[in-house]
């Protein structure tokens, strides 16, 4: 009995190391599906942080193309904008010198103070038409070859842009009624719009701004 006992003892510590063995090797077995996926994991998140170091580099350069293109544009705007002045300055420059090579022979101001041009309009009325006919009979008096300069002004009421486009108007209608009337060549007519800049009086009466809104036409030799 007591060897029987023995033996069954044997068994039991025999079947417990077994089971021991067996949980060794199935918690081993777990440990390295784990491991392996913390590795696997990890790796990925290397080439992750890869990808987006590369990704940032690509932005990096992205941007700074994108500076440079706009450095080239904000370049050639500017200098657009110099040559734009510069041709400016020489178109001005020549008028003056042509202006100044002229000689002036005499010049009428057609205003609103003797009834002429309203606020705000351009139409040549009935009494403007009467000067305007006058010049046209000394024209005809005078030698050939004479060039008219037409000047449009307003007083300095309403925007300026809205004056600038308003005196050029005037001017218009005026070398227009010249030309269609007494056949005054084109050629020889220029118009220029001064708007509200050079007023002959001023323009806190009501009377001044009537002398202000006019078309000072100079015929020049």
């Amino acid at each position: 009995m007591r060897q029987l006992l023995i033996v069954f003892a044997a068994v039991s510590v025999m079947a417990a190391a077994g089971s021991a063995c067996a949980t060794k090797k199935f918690v081993r077995g777990q440990v390295d599906e784990v491991n392996g996926r913390v590795e696997t994991l990890g790796q990925s998140l290397e080439a992750t942080q890869q990808q987006t170091k590369e990704n940032t580099g690509r932005i990096t350069q992205v941007d700074q193309r994108v500076d440079q293109v706009a450095a080239t544009a904000n370049a050639a705007t500017n200098s657009a904008a110099t040559a734009q002045t510069a041709a400016n300055a020489a178109g001005a420059k020549a008028d003056a010198v042509d202006v100044a090579s002229k000689r002036l022979i005499f010049q009428v101001a057609i205003n609103d103070a003797g009834g002429n041009f309203k606020f705000g309009k351009a139409d040549l009325p009935d009494d403007v038409k009467g000067q305007l006919n006058e010049l046209a009979d000394k024209l005809k008096a005078a030698p050939a070859g004479n060039f008219i300069e037409i000047e449009g002004h307003t007083d300095n009421r309403g925007a300026q842009l809205a004056n600038n486009k308003l005196g050029l108007d005037r001017a218009e209608n005026v070398k227009r009624y010249l030309y269609e009337t007494y056949q005054i060549p084109l050629h020889k007519i220029n118009v220029i719009s001064y708007g509200e800049e050079k007023p002959v009086s001023p323009n806190t009466t009501k009377a001044g701004r009537a002398q202000n809104r006019r078309v000072v036409i100079k015929v020049l030799a």
